[in-house]
């Protein structure tokens, strides 16, 4: 049996992929089943355009063409990162499965210093509003830079044109590049974007289910509870990647805590907010969150009237 696994063409997109790839074949092998899975490269918007995704990434920039590719039937699935998936789900697509998370953390990546040791005025590079506020809010003196590219690009700046760029860790540990991380970021200051470090499976609900049940057998439960949260607040703020907000959510013993922080873009104000339920009652955990940072004012930290 043969599956096509549509990816984003960058090297990350592809070792995510792959991983995946990789983790299903193992799963249908157990079952006794021989799999091959073959990696289809689907070329999104985000990827030759070199102006701001910010605004794009909002809508899915680069989870639309894989969509796409899916419904025409050029894939039979398609791996996304999830803090790139717009929070409503595509009504014509099955998220069949969350993998286990990796690292949800922020890493840091200069020439040795650390967040605090930069030195006054140091020149960061993010294209994350997320990452650039909280930035600033905790050091007010640094100069954000936007940034864009792949991991290559963004690192081949430090030294050069930049001081740091931040980076998700989770991409650098899939790439094998971590210990080029100068720090991994405490999460209680720099807080992820919503879904960091998941990655989605999507199938159209009618697969074959002699091998679509090797795809949903990732699934991770403790992961999809979590996101779901991070991802149902995002959803009642009405917010994307343009806006700065960070949530993350762990899971306990079937005990979900959810974390929230909405930040104005100068780095100045934030909004914090926490609140746990039943991993079951993840969603509702998430809008509950989300509608008390919106009483609170989180749409002006938005830059809403």
């Amino acid at each position: 049996m043969r599956l096509r696994l549509g990816t984003r063409g960058s090297a990350l997109a592809r070792t995510q992929s792959g991983m995946v790839a990789d983790q299903i074949t193992q799963v249908a092998a157990a079952a006794g089943v021989d799999l091959e899975v073959e990696l289809v490269s689907i070329t999104t918007h985000g990827d030759i355009s070199r102006g701001s995704l910010v605004g794009l990434s909002e809508v899915g920039v680069f989870v639309a063409a894989l969509r796409e590719a899916l419904l025409r039937d050029e894939c039979d699935l398609a791996v996304h990162s999830l803090k790139d998936m717009p929070t409503q789900l595509h009504p014509e697509l099955e998220v069949a499965a969350i993998t286990e998370r990796a690292d949800m953390r922020d890493a840091l990546c200069t020439t040795g210093p650390t967040l605090r040791e930069l030195p006054e005025g140091a020149r960061i590079g993010t294209g994350s509003p997320r990452r650039a506020a909280q930035l600033l809010a905790l050091r007010p003196d640094l100069v954000v830079e936007p940034l864009r590219g792949n991991v290559d690009t963004r690192l081949s700046k430090v030294g050069t044109e930049l001081d740091g760029v931040v980076l998700a860790a989770a991409g650098l540990q899939r790439l094998g590049r971590l210990d080029e991380a100068t720090e991994l970021l405490d999460p209680a200051e720099m807080m992820p974007a919503p879904g960091q470090g998941a990655l989605a499976i999507e199938i159209v609900p009618g697969a074959d289910p002699a091998w679509a049940q090797f795809v949903r057998a990732l699934d991770h439960p403790d992961t999809r509870a979590a996101v779901t949260a991070e991802r149902s607040l995002l959803g009642v703020l009405d917010a994307g990647c343009s806006a700065p907000v960070a949530a993350y959510g762990t899971v306990e013993a079937d005990v979900l805590t959810l974390r929230a922080r909405v930040v104005d873009t100068a780095g100045k104000l934030a909004l914090n907010e926490s609140g746990t339920a039943p991993a079951s009652e993840a969603a509702a955990l998430g809008r509950s969150t989300g509608w008390t940072l919106m009483s609170r004012g989180a749409g002006r930290l938005m830059g809403r009237n």
